[in-house]
């Protein structure tokens, strides 16, 4: 059975969640035809993490949005993505990752020192936004001064992504291609070039031969936009939740240790990134729906999170859920997020920053949400102090 469930219609971009309940009873496999292409959706939880583990039937060889792309960089196929994604992963080791600690922990500081107006701020603007973006700035070594240029770009480049018809931001996405390639001309110039994730890629050689210049764009664009997006909707989402029922901030400023428990509900509540897709390169059946070849099939992530055959009381925001770490906020298999543990440093560096400098925070309104409808996230979250 198909039911008349739109990722576009209002309900749907207002709370993604009001069409779990549906799509799992009445469509787990759901067919969505007013789309160019027209897509699939998969929401119950054993389906998608199936379909995230079997590569072989569900490719990323078209990318990983709705639209047909060519594969580049790590949004592709074995062994182009296992080149990619292990030449980039030097970068996020778990040693790396804890050497950051002492810097993202100062600069978190830094960023709450500058909030001058005591009684009221916005948590995206002032906090959620720029931290993760100076942190990923440092990573590749690009300047930080024009980080809002640089999150009108991501802006860009995730609209783009998810939209039937990428012209509009042609500008934006050309023009952040010119940056970022001008980044790559003064690294390839320089007799001694910083020990940064842009002069790895670079300096790397695949079979012989200096990676081309599409495909150091690709992963430079994709650690760019993800290392940024999906943390800031993180902290956002997350302080959303826990101010919405004072109860639960109250909680955290009692015990700063329940963060962590925090963080890891809101990725199931909330996931980031709804949910990515995957093109089928044969007819898959499930629950007695087939699906042909060559088509483009999203996967659920947050549909899979409320599944209520895996999450007791799925749509309860809660402190004391229990082995909440199944969650498919970050995907599965191969394609696992890269930047997983470092979104994860951020958000609970960030979360301790504001719970321990503003514990009388209260929510001023619910903000507004992004605007790309396979993402999730605050664009402003206003809140006051006291």
């Amino acid at each position: 059975m198909n039911i008349a469930y739109s990722p576009f219609s209002d309900s749907t971009m207002t709370d993604p969640s009001n069409a779990y309940a549906e799509l799992h009873a009445e469509a787990p496999v759901h067919y969505y035809a007013d789309y160019d292409p027209p897509f699939y959706t998969l929401s119950k939880y054993e389906d998608v993490a199936d379909a995230l583990r079997d590569t072989k039937r569900f490719s990323s060889h078209w990318g990983q949005g709705p639209r047909f792309t060519p594969p580049m960089g790590m949004l592709s196929n074995p062994p182009q993505h296992t080149f990619f994604r292990s030449l980039v992963q030097q970068k996020f080791t778990p040693a790396s990752i804890r050497s950051m600690t002492p810097w993202i922990e100062a600069l978190a500081d830094e960023l709450l020192d500058k909030i001058t107006d005591v009684s009221k701020f916005d948590v995206h603007d002032d906090f959620a936004f720029p931290l993760p973006v100076i942190i990923i700035c440092r990573i590749l070594g690009i300047p930080e001064k024009d980080i809002e240029k640089f999150k009108v770009w991501s802006d860009a480049s995730v609209e783009a992504m998810g939209s039937e018809d990428p012209a509009p931001w042609a500008e934006k996405m050309e023009a952040m291609a010119a940056f970022q390639l001008a980044q790559v001309e003064e690294r390839r110039n320089m007799d001694n070039p910083p020990d940064d994730l842009v002069t790895l890629l670079v300096q790397t050689e695949h079979e012989g031969e200096p990676l081309p210049d599409p495909q150091i764009l690709s992963v430079f664009n994709q650690l760019f936009v993800g290392g940024n997006e999906t943390t800031t909707s993180l902290i956002t989402n997350c302080v959303w939740r826990l101010l919405e029922r004072p109860a639960l901030w109250q909680r955290l400023v009692d015990d700063p240790d329940l963060v962590e428990t925090a963080l890891e509900e809101s990725l199931r509540f909330d996931p980031p990134v709804l949910g990515l897709y995957r093109t089928t390169n044969e007819p898959v059946t499930l629950r007695g729906v087939t699906i042909p070849e060559n088509a483009k099939v999203m996967l659920h992530y947050a549909a899979a999170n409320r599944d209520p055959e895996i999450f007791e009381n799925p749509y309860e925001f809660s402190l004391d859920r229990k082995k909440n770490k199944r969650h498919l906020a970050f995907g599965l298999g191969v394609h696992f997020c890269l930047g997983s543990e470092l979104a994860r440093l951020e958000a609970r560096t960030a979360m301790k920053a504001l719970v321990k400098r503003f514990p009388d925070l209260t929510l001023e309104n619910a903000g507004e949400r992004i605007k790309p409808f396979f993402l999730w996230g605050r664009k402003r979250l206003p809140v006051q102090v006291g």
